[in-house]
């Protein structure tokens, strides 16, 4: 793939904002902006398939909700490139398969380390733990602040945007879903 984008382009944007790209404070700034941007979108390079490498052993008898909350989520939405972050509940019925419960996490940060929407997000979660996993059930909670919302347009500081997903028999069984629905609840 060809980088076509350089700090270059980053010094232009100085220049087009009204900023001198040569004074002291911003010299270093296109290379560091151009280093956390390629930190920001590295999940287009994350297979989530190497990330879900399963586990026979140990999940032969458990068949119970595994849950892990407060997952980070740092992303920028598609349509202004603003940040947005929050946490992630992420849980499953194993189906004689687990994974390595920093394996949710790291799922997480591979969707999120992409231009995204919250909504596409939550279900990318979702569907790729149920289709390299093959569980029982999946459930994904992801809420977020917006800075879209927050600093620009309508300026609604601190609100907060839930989404979910419930794929597998967490769709279909009220008890499960309830269950799973509690346990991702924000500390009260």
């Amino acid at each position: 793939m060809k980088d076509d984008f350089s700090e270059k382009d980053w010094q232009r944007l100085l220049r087009h904002l009204g900023e001198d790209p040569e004074r002291q404070g911003l010299r270093d700034t296109p290379a560091r902006v151009d280093k956390a941007w390629r930190h920001w979108t590295s999940g287009y390079g994350k297979d989530p398939a190497e990330i879900l490498k399963v586990f026979e052993d140990g999940a032969e008898k458990y068949n119970e909700l595994i849950v892990v909350r407060g997952i980070p989520v740092y992303s920028h939405c598609e349509h202004h490139l603003a940040p947005f972050f929050g946490t992630a509940t992420v849980g499953y019925t194993p189906n004689g398969k687990i994974v390595g419960l920093s394996k949710l996490t790291r799922l997480v940060d591979c969707f999120a380390k992409r231009l995204q929407v919250q909504e596409r997000l939550t279900i990318q979660v979702a569907e790729a733990l149920m289709e390299h996993v093959q569980p029982l059930s999946v459930g994904v909670v992801i809420r977020c602040r917006h800075m879209c919302m927050e600093s620009r347009g309508i300026q609604t500081p601190g609100e907060e945007t839930v989404t979910s997903a419930l794929l597998g028999e967490m769709r279909t069984n009220l008890g499960l879903r309830t269950e799973f629905l509690s346990l991702a609840r924000e500390k009260e």
